[in-house]
């Protein structure tokens, strides 16, 4: 009966990691890239390799776009087969073949079936072979008629060949297979006329070298047209790849650091930084929406196609005309198609290291001193590094191991400002709060974007965790045009001080299940609902003042979270316009609101919670009050379903256990 159990047990376990293996990666590629090494030793990915030896044409490649880890049918079997004499699209377009020598690399160092082996060492016979005598590649190979004999850069297709040549040819322990030493010889030439080939291709425009088209004529080195929708051009995206490869070359040529130089001039010229792509999503996650935004101080983009001699973006639908904005083409390309990519600033961010690297002279602006990665400054006047905030982040290093310090002068700054997820640690310092001015007009209506567009009116969005901001003030300026955020927060560690917040609804969004906000001798204007989100967030000595009848707060604290908003030592103050103010309501049913110490006129309902028409939330929200003074301050005719804290419970508001983290004291000022 114990072995039985024991039998049983370890069915189950069994059972459990292959529904997990199984479940974790729903792709081909992610299967090749993403899983432990212990994990190709399993009888899963032996099976799963059974399926790559099938798949693999007896010339060496392998057909794309193919989930290979599916199982196969007795039909299936036989019709692969069948087709693996012929050369039935075999390519190297989408990873395919490189891919799939990859998954053969990482079985073999497993398991040394021999079977693994060849087949690995005949897609490395299939590449070489594929190679044009010019050094490029065709998109598939035995050539297939139409523009797939062009040499093909698009999707990175040749980049990943040429990755392939250099490990082999450094005899680097990438692949666990090792070939012969006549096999890694010509992996070098291969390698060599591949870069050769890259430097010939790179494109002059007027006399001046740029950057790549996604196809090239085999012959001429021309760029190229593919389908009808990917008109010759000048690519943002595949560009980027192969400057990269250049760039990790040891002991680069000459023609290697002109080519790399003239790439980085040409990319910093056609970066766009006043638009944002927003997707809109259907129930399942699927995008039926593109749409460009026009954004003050955007992060960097480039478009995927650029003419060739004015570098002007292009976008074409199934017809092949050119249009000049994406909205002008059609939805099934518009939102199946990637027109815009982030790709180059890779390439940005790695150029000073490698020019520095090589003893290439690199201008201040390129390469900015210690002092001006961490302590910049802004001034309207010019006397600073930047005239813009904007710019100043964007020249901020990502993910800094110290404090980056942006002094802003005095000045009404209109811009929409974003702090993005990699420039953490930042600081904003305002010469005075009340002349350091950052404002901008969004609203609901003006950003369009149908019932989420609230998210997108911020004047100053915080995504950057450790960030902290004093002596500014934060203005949504669009006046009382349905909500517009002021300040947006969706960082954890986020310290805001002596700052002045105004808006009107909606003012101040601070959003993050498990962020930690602090706010402290601010002063926060607005109406409905002007202090809402997830965050946990502790207002200490502010000033929170109602300009009409409404709600302060609308918090959406996630169930479990011990503490959402709380007001310590604030004063509640309103205009004469606004004389029956509630302290909050429910955006989420588990909203989580207190007040404690906190001055509280006479524009305080004396109920002072609503329900916002949701029973359950009488049953769920936990709002609320300690020791408040005021003529507001009525805890006696307070909602039955709200509180009032003993001693022994206001005990535990204390900054120590509101903002616990795991990087201690992360609030002090």
């Amino acid at each position: 009966m114990i072995q039985l159990k024991k039998i049983a047990l370890l069915f189950i376990l069994g059972l459990s990691v292959t529904i997990n293996a199984q479940n974790s990666y729903k792709k081909w590629p992610d299967i090749i890239r993403k899983n432990d090494p212990a994990w190709f030793a399993t009888e899963e990915a032996k099976k799963i390799a059974e399926n790559v030896l099938l798949y693999q044409r007896d010339i060496g490649g392998w057909p794309k776009n193919i989930q290979m880890q599916e199982e196969l049918t007795a039909a299936q079997k036989t019709e692969l087969l069948a087709v693996k004499k012929t050369t039935k699209e075999t390519t190297t377009d989408n990873g395919a073949t490189t891919q799939e020598m990859l998954f053969m690399s990482k079985m073999y160092a497993q398991i040394k079936d021999e079977r693994y082996k060849e087949s690995f060492l005949k897609g490395l016979n299939y590449l070489l072979e594929a190679q044009y005598d010019n050094g490029g590649w065709p998109q598939f190979y035995p050539l297939k008629k139409g523009y797939y004999t062009h040499i093909t850069y698009n999707d990175d297709s040749m980049i990943h060949i040429l990755n392939v040549m250099e490990e082999i040819s450094k005899q680097t322990d990438f692949y666990s297979i090792k070939p012969s030493s006549e096999i890694v010889e010509k992996t070098k030439k291969s390698f060599d006329k591949g870069i050769d080939c890259i430097l010939k291709t790179q494109y002059k425009q007027k006399g001046i070298l740029t950057a790549w088209c996604a196809q090239h004529d085999e012959f001429t080195l021309a760029p190229a047209n593919a389908r009808a929708f990917e008109l010759a051009s000048l690519s943002g995206y595949e560009s980027a790849k192969i400057v990269l490869l250049l760039m990790s070359i040891e002991k680069p040529s000459p023609e290697i650091i002109t080519a790399v130089k003239s790439a980085q001039a040409w990319f910093e010229k056609t970066k766009i930084t006043n638009l944002e792509e927003k997707r809109v999503l259907n129930d399942a996650g699927k995008i039926i929406d593109k749409k460009m935004i026009p954004t003050v101080n955007a992060a960097p983009i480039w478009a995927r196609f650029m003419d060739l001699e004015t570098n002007e973006p292009f976008f074409c639908d199934r017809d092949g005309i050119r249009k000049k904005s994406l909205d002008e083409i059609g939805s099934e390309r518009r939102n199946g198609y990637s027109w815009y990519t982030d790709a180059p600033k890779e390439v940005l961010k790695k150029y000073s290291a490698w020019a520095i690297k090589n003893g290439v002279k690199v201008s201040s602006v390129e390469t900015p001193s210690k002092k001006k990665d961490n302590y910049i400054t802004v001034a309207q006047d010019g006397s600073g590094d930047f005239t813009k905030i904007q710019d100043a982040i964007n020249a901020s290093p990502a993910f800094p191991y110290e404090k980056v310090v942006i002094n802003i002068k005095n000045g009404t700054y209109n811009e929409k400002v974003r702090v993005p997820e990699c420039n953490t640690n930042l600081i904003l310092i305002g010469e005075s709060k009340e002349n350091t001015i950052i404002a901008f007009d969004d609203n609901f209506k003006k950003i369009n974007l149908g019932r989420n567009s609230t998210f997108y009116t911020y004047t100053l969005l915080v995504e950057g965790d450790d960030f902290s901001a004093s002596n500014l003030t934060i203005k949504n300026t669009s006046g009382d045009n349905g909500q517009g955020i002021a300040l947006s927060v969706v960082a954890n560690r986020a310290k805001i001080s002596n700052c002045i917040i105004l808006g009107n609804q909606d003012t101040l969004y601070l959003s993050g299940k498990q962020a930690k906000q602090y706010f402290k001798d601010c002063y926060i204007e607005g109406t409905t609902d002007f202090i809402f989100g997830s965050a946990t967030a502790l207002f200490e000595n502010c000033e929170i003042k109602s300009i009409k009848n409404s709600y302060i707060t609308a918090a959406s604290t996630p169930q479990g979270i011990p503490f959402g908003f709380v007001f310590k030592n604030c004063r509640l103050t309103a205009t004469n316009e606004a004389t029956a103010v509630y302290l909050g309501r429910p955006w989420r049913i588990y909203a989580k609101t207190v007040f404690i110490n906190c001055d509280m006129p006479k524009h305080i309902k004396p109920e002072g919670w609503e329900n916002w028409s949701k029973p359950d939330a009488e049953k769920h929200a936990f709002y609320a009050e300690y020791n408040n003074t005021g003529e507001g301050f009525q805890p006696t005719k307070r909602v039955s379903w709200s509180h009032q804290l003993k001693k022994s419970e206001a005990k535990k508001y204390t900054i120590e256990n509101i903002l616990k983290d795991a990087i201690p004291n992360w609030y002090i000022l």
